[in-house]
């Protein structure tokens, strides 16, 4: 078994400049006790296609419901985010939630989509571009977990508010969620603010069934990680040898999704080989569900003051808006 160190260095050899990041973590990950993906590398072209898909099946809850929250409740959410903004949007895929906010907003000055998949980037970036002339959409493709630079704008905002949808939050650990909104807040500045989706605990059967679609379409999305990573790092993993897996473990309060390895392997990835065990999990992704109490407490530990949180009727999930303390 190579050493991770030494890997990451013949892959960068191998590599082209682009692909030896990716390398370097998809290297780090396997070679690691347990083996895990970043799940960041989800959304290639192909990968933010199935997301969309995923997000319009019956079982995804999420998606929905926060579209719905944020139809009726948009107007008290530009209320609070207030005049002549700045917004700055992680993960913007699609940016169908976006535009009900753009729409409520009071003469917003930019819109900065971030997104690590650059060509669906930039294809969402044109369409916001032409229906909304009087705002400077200003795309940034960029890994918002790392430290990036927004880009000039033609006019100064009042204000700059970071637009976080969805439950990527979730997608976090504690101390890592910590260190991303900690460094959204210095992204936001002084009098800035935040707009974060988070999924909220419910009962188990609704959250397994999400994770675990009757199309396999979840599924589909969890192997393209594999797919990507024969593509672009010389790989030749069986896809056939790996599951799906998603289980909610309740007393963890979060999802814990991976790919389980069916039999004992040996794969090469950028020139190096990599053995699996039967019934080995590659972790890929976790989605923690919380209280309201409890995400108020990780807002304020890292310098965000909650203001308001607005839910659906069933209490699935909820919209939050804070300000930098």
């Amino acid at each position: 078994m190579p050493t991770t160190q030494a890997a990451i260095r013949r892959a960068h050899r191998v590599l082209s400049a682009d692909r030896h990041r990716f390398a370097a973590d998809v290297l780090r990950g396997l070679l690691a006790e347990p083996k895990s993906l970043p799940c960041k590398y989800f959304y290639d072209a192909r990968g933010s296609r199935l997301f969309d898909e995923i997000c319009g099946l019956d079982e995804y809850y999420p998606t929905r419901t926060e579209l719905a929250i944020t139809g009726r409740y948009a107007d008290d959410m530009a209320d609070a985010i207030g005049e002549r903004v700045a917004l700055v949007e992680y993960g913007s895929g699609s940016s169908v939630k976006t535009r009900l906010l753009l729409d409520a907003l009071s003469r917003p000055v930019a819109y900065i989509p971030v997104d690590i998949s650059g060509e669906h980037l930039e294809a969402a970036s044109r369409r916001l571009a032409s229906d909304y002339p009087g705002i400077d959409v200003a795309p940034a493709a960029a890994d918002f977990t790392k430290p990036f630079d927004l880009p000039e704008l033609d006019r100064t905002p009042s204000r700059t508010v970071v637009y976080f949808p969805g439950s990527t939050i979730g997608n976090f650990e504690h101390a890592e969620a910590v260190a991303l909104l900690s460094s959204t807040a210095r992204v936001a500045g002084a009098d800035g603010g935040l707009l974060v989706g988070f999924d909220l605990a419910k009962t188990p059967s609704v959250v397994h069934a999400a994770y675990n679609d009757r199309l396999g379409v979840t599924a589909e999305f969890n192997k393209n990680l594999l797919v990507r990573i024969n593509r672009e790092l010389e790989g030749d993993l069986p896809l056939e040898c790996f599951e799906h897996v998603a289980d909610y473990v309740v007393e963890r309060g979060r999802v814990e999704i991976g790919l389980r390895c069916t039999e004992a392997i040996e794969a090469s990835i950028a020139e190096e080989r990599v053995a699996f065990v039967a019934d080995e999990v590659i972790r890929t992704e976790y989605s923690h569900k919380y209280t309201e109490a409890a995400f108020g407490r990780l807002l304020h530990e890292s310098g965000f003051e909650l203001r308001q949180v607005w839910t659906d009727a069933k209490q699935w999930f909820a919209v939050a808006y804070a300000g930098v303390a």
